[in-house]
C-alpha cells in the first residue's frame, strides 16, 4: 500500500515512518511550507528532513514556493481557529497530491505531536479523505513522542521549537 506522509519536519517523521514501514507501507513524505514562518525556518526545516530523509531512504515530494501571504490572509480574524484552517490546508495540498500520484492512503506526521489536536486532524483529514477519493490513514504516533525525541537528538537534527506559523513562534518566545 502507498501513503503519502505529509511531514511538517524530519523529526516528526521518525515514529511514524518507521511504524508505517513497519506495517508494510510504502512511504513517501510530502513537504508543506507555506505556514511555516519566517521563511529561515522553513528552510532549516526543510533542509534537516532532506539530510534526514537521505538517512533512511524516504522519498519527499517538497513543494514549490511560499505563500505565506496566502496562508495569513486565510487565517486573519480566525486566529481562534488558526489549527483547523491550517490543519485543512496542509491535509488538502497533502490529499491533492495523493490523489495525483495514484496513492491508496495520506497521512499526516503532525498526529505524532502531542501538542497538536488529534481529534480535529483526524475528522478533517477523513472529510478530505472522501471528498478527495483518498483515504486518511488514522494512527495515534504519540506512543513514540519520547523514541523520536531521543533519536532526533542522537542524530543531532535541527529541533524547532514551535509548530511553525507566526502565531505559534509568538506564543513560544513572547513573554509579557
Amino acid at each position: 500500500m502507498k501513503l503519502l506522509l505529509h511531514t511538517c519536519c524530519a523529526p516528526c517523521a521518525i515514529y511514524p515512518v518507521k511504524i508505517l514501514r513497519n506495517n508494510g507501507m510504502d512511504v513517501m513524505g510530502f513537504y508543506y511550507r507555506h505556514n511555516i514562518h519566517p521563511f529561515t525556518e522553513c528552510l532549516k526545516r526543510q533542509q534537516t528532513l532532506e539530510a534526514y530523509s537521505k538517512m533512511i531512504d524516504l522519498r519527499v515530494i517538497y513543494q514549490d514556493g511560499y505563500d505565506l501571504e496566502g496562508f495569513l490572509q486565510k487565517v486573519v480574524f480566525r486566529e481562534e481557529n488558526r489549527c483547523s484552517l491550517c490543519y485543512h490546508e496542509r491535509l488538502t495540498a497533502t490529499a491533492k497530491m495523493a490523489k495525483k500520484g495514484r496513492f491508496d492512503y495520506f497521512s499526516s506526521t503532525l498526529l505524532y505531536s502531542k501538542f497538536q489536536k488529534h481529534d480535529m486532524i483526524r475528522s478533517i483529514g477523513e472529510s478530505i479523505g472522501k471528498y478527495m477519493g483518498v483515504k486518511f490513514y488514522y494512527h495515534d504516533f504519540r506512543e513514540g513522542w519520547k523514541e523520536g525525541v531521543e533519536t532526533s537528538k542522537y542524530l543531532e537534527l535541527y529541533r524547532q521549537q514551535y509548530c511553525g506559523c507566526i502565531y505559534s513562534e509568538k506564543e513560544r518566545y513572547f513573554r509579557a
